[in-house]
């Protein structure tokens, strides 16, 4: 989850990933990473866990987010609680495509039958993952597509993706400093160095990332809130930028038994269109730049 610094970092250090994927970055010495920590984080401090081993968080950030974690489980739980009688041993995160099909043939009776009752159930789950960078949100979003059609499964991912993803940016606000410095160092500066250079521009600068896979969302997420980009903005620029990417997703899940694999929602094609309406974002931002110039 101080004042945004110019730091002149290669580009090239910069992976590419589609909807909060893992992207492999450089490897850093040990002395990279102890040097970052004990510039970066919020605390001036950093734990230890045996010899040699760097632990990013202190003992109250700790706690903090796992007084967080304890909210959101026990919600959960009361939520989990109430549903009406279902056979549990069925209900479970989908890690591949068959268990998804599994799980859309078993629930679809249940969401037809308790349809107010399992919105909750899929928004709570939904934003729980997304708040904790838990991996299957994907799946997740197929699932809605399957279940409640184009347009109700749009508006659900689109709700959850925000609300889960504005959750992320607080929870990182206490707690992210330090994680994100001691993962990704060299792409938090280069992000840094981008988000300086573009503050008259920054909403369209964001929607652009929002859009296209040019950083993953769980990384935009995470270090929104540690280069001080503001919450409306953020915001805004989740709300809309996630639609195109979303829309491709839900509609996927209607044709969820021809699905082959989950990389086949993203080809050449799908990509091309999304640097596309990423680009008509940006153009303002370049036009500017142009203006200055001359």
């Amino acid at each position: 989850m101080a004042a945004p610094r110019s730091v002149v970092v290669d580009a090239g250090s910069v992976g590419v990933g589609v909807g909060g994927g893992r992207v492999r970055d450089e490897e850093k010495s040990f002395g990279d990473y102890t040097a970052a920590m004990a510039g970066d984080s919020p605390t001036g401090k950093k734990g230890k866990i045996g010899e040699g081993v760097i632990f990013p968080l202190s003992r109250w950030e700790v706690m903090a987010g796992l007084g967080v974690f304890l909210l959101f489980s026990v919600g959960l739980g009361c939520i989990y609680l109430t549903m009406p009688v279902a056979d549990y041993s069925k209900l479970k995160l989908p890690r591949t495509l068959s268990d998804l099909r599994m799980l859309k043939d078993h629930l679809a009776t249940y969401a037809s039958v308790y349809p107010a009752q399992f919105i909750l159930g899929y928004c709570s789950i939904y934003i729980f993952m997304q708040t904790f960078m838990i991996p299957g949100t994907i799946f997740m979003s197929l699932l809605a597509g399957a279940l409640f059609g184009v347009i109700r499964g749009l508006f659900l991912v689109v709700f959850n993706a925000t609300a889960g993803a504005s959750s992320c940016y607080f929870l990182s606000k206490l707690v992210g400093r330090p994680i994100v410095n001691w993962l990704w160092p060299e792409k938090l500066r280069f992000f840094q160095a981008e988000i300086a250079k573009r503050r008259d521009k920054l909403l369209n600068y964001m929607l652009f990332l929002r859009v296209t896979p040019t950083l993953p969302n769980l990384f935009i997420n995470l270090a929104s809130p540690i280069v001080d980009i503001p919450f409306h903005i953020f915001f805004l620029a989740t709300v809309v930028g996630l639609i195109p990417a979303s829309y491709i997703t839900v509609r996927a899940g209607l044709a969820l038994g021809e699905l082959k694999s989950v990389k086949d929602l993203y080809d050449f094609k799908t990509l091309s269109v999304l640097f596309l309406i990423g680009s008509v974002a940006i153009i303002p931002t370049f036009l500017k730049r142009k203006r200055v110039y001359e």
